[in-house]
């Protein structure tokens, strides 16, 4: 999960509302941290899902969205122009899933 702007280190700065959007989004959709790494500009985690669940996707929508909406409360960002949305936020993210101890050692 990356900032577009890689340059900030708004991850960071803002860790406690980070932290509290993951939490958020661990409590509506479970799984579990087997590793992670915040960094300034962005977010490496690994994950184990519940059987039968591969919602990735969903899980990182929400912990952005949650974020999102927390910055845009303490008014530390502000809508873009040209689409009304928020500008925060890279739109795309790199997905692996692991298949055996070997690769998770990797």
């Amino acid at each position: 999960m990356t900032l577009r702007n890689r340059q900030t280190h708004w991850l960071t700065r803002h860790i406690d509302d980070l932290r509290d959007a993951y939490r958020k989004t661990l409590n509506k959709q479970p799984f579990t941290t087997v590793a992670i790494v915040g960094l300034p500009d962005h977010l490496h985690a690994v994950w184990t899902l519940p059987e039968g669940d591969t919602d990735y996707s969903g899980r990182w929508r929400s912990i952005k969205a949650e974020f999102t909406r927390k910055q845009a409360r303490a008014d530390r960002i502000r809508r873009a122009a040209d689409s009304g949305g928020y500008d925060l936020w890279q739109s795309r993210f790199w997905e692996h899933s692991i298949r055996d101890e070997i690769d998770l050692q990797r």
